[in-house]
């Protein structure tokens, strides 16, 4: 990464709580990324492993279907998206898509696999960051789904 991507980089709030070396860490890895709205970043079921962080712009995250997409969750400018990238051979459970024009900061999954080998205490402050990610995405989940059945439920009388 050239050093004009760092201050980028140190303002995403995924990157918050780390250590001054470990943004630097991160820093070599990154690569700056544009997507136009209406592309698609990546399909359900894509093996393509890159972990981003979204500086502008918004993303759909969605489920095609054979008649229609289902938007399942909406991301913006400082979220992080394609968590699964450092999972080796996970295949994406989404389609994403921009809905504005996006830039991001982009890290393939396979380097930053291997910096974690190097810098084990890095990739624990990783890892452990991440889980904040997916657990916030299956909080986010859970209330959507109650918001859309909840009303259901209580007309069947339960």
């Amino acid at each position: 990464m050239t050093q004009n991507l760092l201050p980028a980089l140190k303002k995403h709030p995924f990157v918050a709580e780390f250590l001054p070396e470990h943004v630097d860490l991160l820093s070599t890895l990154a690569k700056e990324v544009h997507f136009d709205e209406g592309q698609v970043i990546f399909h359900e079921g894509d093996l393509f492993s890159v972990f981003y962080l979204l500086s502008e712009g918004m993303v759909a995250l969605e489920l095609e279907e054979p008649d229609h997409v289902l938007r399942v969750q909406t991301l913006y400018a400082g979220d992080e998206l394609d968590w699964s990238a450092v999972l080796p051979n996970a295949g994406k459970h989404f389609q994403a898509r921009a809905l504005r024009p996006v830039t991001a900061l982009a890290f393939e999954g396979g380097q930053l696999l291997e910096s974690f080998k190097r810098h084990p205490d890095f990739g624990v402050a990783f890892m452990l960051r991440l889980l904040g990610v997916v657990s916030e995405r299956l909080r986010a989940t859970r209330v959507q789904l109650l918001d859309m059945y909840s009303p259901v439920a209580k007309r069947a009388g339960t």
